[in-house]
């Protein structure tokens, strides 16, 4: 069974008890929705660990040849951040050395 089906099935499993804690207000059923929503996240853990995994192991042969790329990536929206807030400041002063001109 995939990890999908095995997520799916205990998701389904727990509709019944959802329905009784927050319908009937069942609280053994609220206990039961607890616990089942620990092991969904326990679940959800390991899916997520299995795939990184999967992904490092695809990825290890060739990692020299993207991190050039990524680097050129990261320099060039810093010094985009770094720019436009200069621009910003200039238009205020700009405005303020015109607006005396205006009231004489």
């Amino acid at each position: 069974m995939n990890n999908f089906a095995k997520l799916k099935d205990l998701v389904l499993s727990l509709e019944g008890d959802f329905d009784k804690f927050y319908d009937k207000h069942n609280a053994a059923a609220g206990t039961r929705v607890r616990k089942g929503m620990q092991e969904l996240k326990t679940m959800a853990q390991t899916f997520r660990t299995e795939v990184q995994n999967m992904k490092n192991t695809a990825d290890a042969p060739a990692p020299a040849k993207k991190a050039a790329p990524a680097a050129a990536k990261k320099a060039a929206p810093a010094a985009a951040k770094k720019a436009a807030p200069a621009a910003k400041k200039a238009a205020p002063a700009a405005a303020k050395k015109a607006a005396p001109a205006k009231k004489k």
